[in-house]
């Protein structure tokens, strides 16, 4: 049995690092308000490039080997470089694999443009993650305490089949929604968000999901929706979470940050692993802002992630504190 299955996208990432890259504010590019640009027809030199393996279900299954949780991976991939290359890294990692080979489509393959000390922009060619359906899960390998659950490209067949089967299987599930999913809007939603054990969207995500602005009003609904253990996590203010009573903030610990792509796999899966562990949102929520503060301080979306659950001092550098 395994402790953890993530079910969700492989990609393969290249980052473009440069100081050059301008930032431009005007509302010509929503949702930020702000376009990340460079010379049409020029040639740009690159302070740097780096070379990693992303996509939800193969960044939160590295945060769970790490951690100590026998961890397997089900998503899909190219019959191609890529793809081969994202099953040697996970083999090397000791995690197993569940991955179908995607004979027509690419390996999903994403470019993100760093500008040094500042936000990315990331270019996503959805490959073949965006094929990622139910059939592509072996059902019968499923035995698992929990599974952790990404973008699986809005299929509402698989989220259908998925939901029925932890139900059944009393296997508890942490849903942190992709953007497809997210485009479904809540009315669909909420058939799956109330058997999800933990809910995880970004507070754009939930303003979009909920239609409400402030944090209490967005619990509010996502309360009334998920009876589970719901997180928004805010970027650089850290992360809320409710138990369905309280609502409870931990800030995010103070650090240059070098990169924050993956900053919201590494908090989801840190989370994730410390309810698994002791099923103890205050252990799992601290675990979560020192997973990902390690990333934020690295490239790529798994350098930087705890290699060993952290110490009571580590712990303590955390302040959680009730939302009034």
């Amino acid at each position: 049995m395994y402790d953890i299955i993530s079910i969700g996208a492989a990609t393969k990432d290249v980052y473009l690092i440069s100081k050059d890259f301008k930032l431009i504010k005007s509302g010509k590019f929503p949702p930020t308000g702000v376009g990340e640009c460079f010379t049409y027809g020029s040639k740009m030199e690159l302070g740097d490039v780096f070379f990693d393996i992303g996509g939800g279900a193969t960044n939160s299954a590295f945060t769970f080997a790490n951690l100590g949780l026998k961890a397997a991976v089900c998503s899909r991939v190219g019959k191609d470089i890529f793809g081969l290359e994202i099953l040697h890294l996970l083999a090397d990692k000791g995690i197993s694999s569940m991955i179908v080979t995607d004979q027509n489509h690419k390996t999903a393959y994403s470019t993100i443009l760093v500008k040094p000390e500042s936000d990315r922009t990331i270019l996503v060619y959805r490959g073949a993650s965006a094929n990622f359906s139910d059939k592509d899960i072996n059902w019968s390998k499923l035995n698992t305490k929990w599974i952790y659950l990404s973008s699986v490209a809005g299929s509402t067949s698989l989220l259908n089949r998925l939901f029925s089967f932890v139900k059944a299987s009393k296997i508890k599930i942490a849903w942190n929604p992709g953007g497809e999913e997210l485009k479904l809007g809540k009315q669909k939603l909420a058939r799956f968000m109330k058997d999800a054990y933990i809910f995880i969207v970004n507070k754009e995500e939930a303003q979009k999901l909920t239609g409400k602005k402030e944090i209490k009003d967005i619990f509010k609904e996502i309360n009334r929706l998920s009876p589970g253990y719901n997180i928004v996590t805010d970027g650089g203010n850290g992360a809320y979470l409710s138990d369905g009573f309280l609502i409870y903030h931990a800030p995010a610990i103070a650090t240059e940050v070098k990169n924050t792509t993956g900053a919201g796999d590494a908090f989801g899966a840190g989370f994730a692993t410390g309810m698994a562990l002791k099923n103890d949102w205050d252990y799992a929520l601290r675990l979560g802002i020192l997973n990902s503060h390690g990333v934020l301080q690295e490239m790529g979306a798994k350098n930087g992630l705890l290699t060993k659950l952290p110490n009571t001092a580590d712990l303590k550098k955390v302040k959680i504190t009730i939302l009034r």
